[in-house]
C-alpha cells in the first residue's frame, strides 16, 4: 500500500510531534518534513513534493493562508489542509479562497483527521460540520446582501464615514493581507490594526474579509479613492 506523503507545519513542536505520532500510527501517513513556519513549509515543499501540507495558520515569518497562497508556485501536485484553533469565518473563507482543500480544527478527533487527509489526497475538498457550516452562513449571508443591493438604488461612498486610517487599512485588507503584514507595513501593533479592521466591516455592515470585499463593489468612487 502506498503511504500519504505529509509535510507538517506548524510553530509549537509539541504540537507537531503530538500529530506525527496520530497520523504515523495509522500506517497509511507518511510524515516526510516538518516546519516551523510557512516559509519553511514551502521550502520543504518544494524540495520534497508531498501529497498533503497540514500547516497552521498563526505562524511567525509567514502565516498559514499566505503559504497556501503561493503553495502551487513550489510544489503544483500538493494538497493543503489547514489544522487550526480558529472556527471564525474570515480564517475559513480566507482559506478556501487561497486554494486549501480542506479546513479542521484542532479538537478534532483522529479519525476525521486522517479521513480530512485521505479526502484532500484524492483531490476533493474536506470541512469538518462546524466549518462547513461556517461556509454555508457566509455564501447565504453573500447571496441575501446580493439580492438585496440588486433591488435597491447602491449607497453613494460618502455614506460610509471611515477614517484616513481605515481607509488605508481597508486597502490592504483588499488586497489580501493579514493583519500581522499590515501592522507590520504601517509600524502599528496587531491588536490596533484588528480594532480598525472591527470598525471598517461595523460600518460597512459585514462579518468577513469576503463580504467586505464584495461590498467595495457597492462604492466605486471608494474603491477608485483607494486606487483598487
Amino acid at each position: 500500500m502506498t503511504q500519504i506523503s505529509v509535510v507538517l507545519t506548524d510553530d509549537h513542536v509539541v504540537v507537531r510531534n503530538g500529530i506525527k505520532l496520530l497520523l504515523e500510527n495509522s500506517h497509511e501517513i507518511n510524515v516526510i518534513g516538518e516546519g516551523a513556519n510557512g516559509q519553511e513549509a514551502l521550502d520543504l515543499c518544494r524540495q520534497l513534493q508531498p501529497d498533503v501540507l497540514v500547516i497552521d495558520i498563526r505562524m511567525p515569518v509567514m502565516n498559514g493562508i499566505e503559504a497556501t497562497s503561493k503553495i502551487k508556485e513550489y510544489s503544483p501536485n500538493t494538497k493543503v489542509l489547514i489544522l487550526s484553533m480558529h472556527d471564525d469565518a474570515e480564517y475559513i473563507l480566507d482559506a478556501a479562497e487561497k486554494g486549501a482543500s480542506g479546513y479542521l480544527l484542532k479538537d478534532s478527533n483522529s479519525d476525521e483527521f486522517l479521513k480530512a487527509i485521505k479526502t484532500v489526497h484524492e483531490d476533493k475538498k474536506y470541512f469538518s460540520g462546524d466549518i462547513s457550516k461556517v461556509l454555508v452562513e457566509s455564501y447565504l449571508n453573500i447571496k441575501n446582501n446580493s439580492s438585496t443591493t440588486s433591488t435597491t438604488p447602491k449607497k453613494e461612498a460618502a455614506s460610509i464615514d471611515l477614517t484616513k486610517r481605515e481607509k488605508e487599512i481597508l486597502k490592504y485588507v483588499a488586497v489580501g493581507k493579514s493583519s500581522k503584514e499590515i501592522a507590520s507595513t504601517l509600524n502599528k501593533s496587531v491588536r490596533t490594526v484588528e480594532t480598525h479592521r472591527f470598525n471598517i466591516m461595523k460600518k460597512m455592515e459585514v462579518k468577513s474579509a469576503v463580504e467586505l470585499i464584495a461590498k467595495l463593489n457597492e462604492y466605486p468612487s471608494l474603491k477608485s479613492e483607494l486606487e483598487l
